[in-house]
């Protein structure tokens, strides 16, 4: 992991201060984790939204344990060597999403790669398990690369999700930096592939962090490699250093800025965008609501 000076991080703009929760829905969305034993990406990758999110009664479930086999350079989630599947799993997000009332879904996972199909069938099972107790729900995986492993991302589309998503992160220059292991093409790739495995049937989705350093065109170019990928949905945020071990932020780029490149992504024929210094890929994701597949 490349790592910063020991220095402090700079001040946030005004327009990155949260708001944190008045009411009981926290507690409630809190209490109901605890109790089914889940992990969520809310907390283990230190979104700032989660306060938000858990006072709305959504999360976003991470399954596969909280333990990451990669170090990403932005990622707070915990690198270590994981522990092994627990087989109801998918049975208690199930059980989560029915107790929430959930109309959207978003199910990520931590980077298996001591398994050989990256945590693949681990998705699938979770998918179907959702399903079979939430008829009609809209359900949206967040995968890691599997390692463009065709058999994995087979296996995770077995069970029609309605969304799936992977993300670039950043642009091509920036990825040896930001993001361990992964690779700008590989990503690509994934994303391609299910698109020419589903066509459209299926929506694909990506996200971009900005502020790490990218430049204006090379952003607009990771946006149109997406497109020529066949990426449906984008999601464009401000990213944020959860310590002084992590990479730190070159800018912060402002509310005018974000929407100036939802409109450029719009025209380059995204048919959703999420713009804004606090989106994060999963944020607001229910806002996307299910046209009928194409």
């Amino acid at each position: 992991m490349t790592t910063t000076e020991s220095k402090p991080r700079p001040r946030l703009p005004e327009w990155l201060r949260i708001t944190l929760p008045k009411s009981d829905s926290f507690a409630r969305t809190r209490g109901l984790l605890d109790e089914l034993k889940l992990h969520t990406v809310c907390e283990s990758a230190q979104c700032p939204n989660h306060w938000e999110c858990w006072e709305k009664g959504t999360a976003t479930f991470m399954i596969a344990g909280d333990r990451c086999t990669r170090a990403c350079g932005f990622c707070a989630v915990s690198t270590s060597k994981p522990l092994p599947l627990e087989a109801d799993e998918p049975l208690r997000v199930a059980e989560a999403t029915r107790r929430m009332k959930l109309k959207h879904v978003v199910i990520t996972a931590v980077a298996r790669d001591d398994l050989k199909d990256g945590g693949a069938d681990h998705f699938r099972q979770t998918v179907e398990q959702v399903r079979a107790l939430n008829p009609g729900i809209a359900i949206e995986v967040l995968v890691p690369d599997f390692n463009e492993s065709d058999a994995s991302i087979d296996s995770v589309l077995e069970a029609n999700p309605h969304i799936f998503n992977h993300n670039l992160e950043t642009v091509r220059r920036l990825t040896p930096s930001v993001r361990h292991r992964a690779t700008y093409d590989r990503s690509l790739s994934v994303l391609a592939k299910v698109k020419a495995k589903r066509g459209n049937t299926i929506y694909t989705k990506s996200g971009v962090m900005l502020g790490l350093g990218e430049t204006e065109e090379e952003l607009l170019q990771a946006l149109r490699d997406l497109r020529t990928a066949g990426c449906d949905i984008l999601t464009l945020g401000q990213y944020l250093q959860p310590s002084l071990k992590h990479l730190p932020v070159i800018e912060f780029v402002t509310p005018a800025k974000f929407a100036e490149y939802k409109v450029r992504a719009e025209e380059m024929g995204f048919i959703h965008v999420s713009s804004g210094p606090m989106v994060r890929s999963s944020y607001h994701a229910d806002e996307f609501t299910l046209p009928a597949l194409r």
